[in-house]
């Protein structure tokens, strides 16, 4: 088969490549740019090819291929970001600040800023912080959502002033 031949059979296929790409890929654009991949290929390695063998077959493997390499890049290339972004300088200054005794003090900090809120505050905003929504908080006290929502954000408010040393950049 010469090349003009293999061209036009490989051009036929671009079809059921394009469905197996969106099949990898999940994404319109990026399975046009495997198929493109699969073709350049496909063309490159044109010599590779046997005659009589089947043609989508062969063409479902260059194009396999290319995404399980390609998404193995992709992993390598996020490892060595993440490993990078670990172990920068200002991470090993900030954990070298950190241990679990601050977070003990911390934690006794907020214990007692929160035994200082009125009960009226406490509950609703203990609640609201536990997951409950703001509905199953009014129904609890028979109080109108409103009325949930004003207290949190009044618990909210008076925890801000309370613990204001622990705000980042403040």
């Amino acid at each position: 088969m010469n090349k003009i031949e293999f061209s036009t059979k490989v051009v036929q296929e671009v079809g059921s490549l394009n469905n197996y790409a969106r099949y990898f890929t999940r994404d319109p654009e990026n399975a046009s740019d495997l198929v493109q991949d699969t073709m350049l290929k496909a063309f490159s390695y044109y010599n590779k090819f046997k005659e009589g063998t089947n043609l989508q077959a062969w063409l479902y493997t260059i194009l396999k291929n290319t995404f399980i390499n390609y998404y193995r890049r992709k992993v390598k290339t996020n490892a060595i970001i993440m490993k990078t972004e670990t172990i920068s300088s200002s991470d090993l200054y900030k954990s070298s600040l950190r241990n679990n005794a601050e977070g003990k003090f911390i934690m006794k900090d907020i214990e007692y800023a929160l035994s200082k809120l009125s009960e009226e505050y406490y509950y609703p905003f203990t609640m609201y912080y536990e997951g409950y929504k703001y509905h199953e908080i009014a129904e609890q006290f028979q109080i109108p959502i409103g009325t949930v929502k004003t207290r949190i954000h009044v618990a909210r408010q008076q925890l801000k002033k309370k613990l204001k040393p622990y705000a980042k950049g403040k």
